[in-house]
């Protein structure tokens, strides 16, 4: 049995790690597959679609003239991640051991990104100042640019590596080798609307506990949840359908309100450290203008925390609600196809905790997420 996968999608972008959610329904090497397809084969799939994306923007992050490139890069690396955790259960022990150097892959690749992205809005901020305030930014600029040459530095010999290229060789022996079974051998749309859930209630519960003066780091845990129910949301879109294009959607637009806010975080964070400095030797106008700059990022984290409650209910309402009772559907379908006990690794259900059980049929709809007090 195939299963549907919605007509007249926008065609994929094979070189864009970080799709948008109506695309990466059809993203390049996505399958529609049946109900006894196993979650060890659409893990295996996704790790090599990312293996060839990282191939693909790896030359081009390197180089340094796009800075979209180690955008991508840094994307496609936190999609293995992703999928590393998502498929832990089923995958052989040389993939889950690989998450590690996943990891250090990630924080080699940050910093980089980073100075990315602060040059990036300096040059917004500044492009709409008169052309004698604009002057006073160049030596920001120059200081900023002096530390992304460092960092890139860094982040090449981090790429060039002997753990970089063994992570890299491990990922591609083993999603190349044969699989085996075990417990890769349970059904997809088993393993996956259980993951999908569980992540939902992780965000949830992370989101319950934002306050009007929560800290970076609090704001930081709700932005990773969320980009975690994404990624494993995309994982099965192509079977979830519309309701997963939908959560999508209103992910996506969760994940950009909070990203901004970890932004301008860091920027504050940085200026501060410069401004501080004695040996940064900026002059007066200068530090005056990260005064402002500096104002401007407190504007956009105040901005960002007073929108958040209104973002969060377009993920919990109608659109999670939709997405949950499909995953109910596939989930159903899926253990009649496979027999019982199918997803458990041969447990019976009652060998699980309670708060990790996998069954879907009969249970009491989930409540409301308490609104955030802000």
């Amino acid at each position: 049995m195939k299963l549907p996968v919605n007509a007249q999608q926008p065609e994929p972008d094979a070189g864009n790690a970080d799709l948008t959610p109506a695309v990466a329904l059809l993203i390049e090497g996505a399958e529609p597959f049946d109900l006894k397809t196993s979650a060890r084969t659409v893990a295996m799939a996704e790790l090599r679609r990312l293996l060839g994306a990282w191939r693909r923007h790896e030359p081009g992050a390197r180089l340094g003239e796009d800075p979209e490139e180690l955008h991508q890069l840094r994307v496609t690396a936190r999609r293995i991640d992703a999928v590393l955790g998502l498929f832990k259960r089923q995958l052989p022990i040389a993939l889950v051991r690989a998450r590690k150097p996943t990891k250090a892959v990630l924080r080699s690749l940050g910093a980089a990104r980073d100075l990315d992205v602060q040059l990036s809005e300096l040059a917004d901020y500044c492009a709409h100042l008169p052309q004698e305030e604009r002057a006073a930014g160049e030596p920001l600029r120059a200081l900023l640019a002096s530390e992304r040459t460092r960092a890139r530095a860094r982040m090449v010999r981090g790429l060039d590596s002997e753990a970089t290229r063994r992570w890299l060789e491990t990922l591609a022996h083993a999603t190349g080798a044969d699989p085996g079974e075990a417990n890769g051998a349970d059904p997809a749309l088993i393993v996956m609307p259980e993951r999908v859930r569980r992540r939902f209630r992780k965000l949830r519960k992370s989101v319950r506990r934002l306050r009007p003066k929560s800290s970076m780091e609090e704001y930081h845990l709700v932005r990773r949840r969320a980009k975690q129910l994404r990624y494993a949301t995309e994982c099965g879109a192509i079977a979830f359908g519309k309701p997963a294009d939908d959560l999508l959607r209103a992910l996506r637009r969760l994940q950009d309100r909070l990203g901004a806010h970890q932004d301008a975080c860091m920027a504050q964070e940085r200026l501060a450290a410069i401004a501080t400095d004695p040996a940064s030797g900026l002059p007066p106008s200068t530090l005056f203008l990260m005064g402002r700059l500096a104002e401007h990022y407190a504007h956009v984290t105040t901005q960002t925390r007073r929108t958040l409650a209104r973002t969060w209910r377009k993920v919990r309402g109608k659109r999670w609600k939709a997405l949950r009772a499909r995953l109910g559907e596939l989930y159903d379908s899926a253990e009649a196809a496979s027999g019982p006990h199918a997803g458990t690794g041969g447990l019976a259900p009652t060998a699980i905790a309670p708060a990790e059980a996998t069954t879907f049929a009969g249970q009491p709809p989930e409540p409301d997420a308490r609104p955030l007090k802000h």
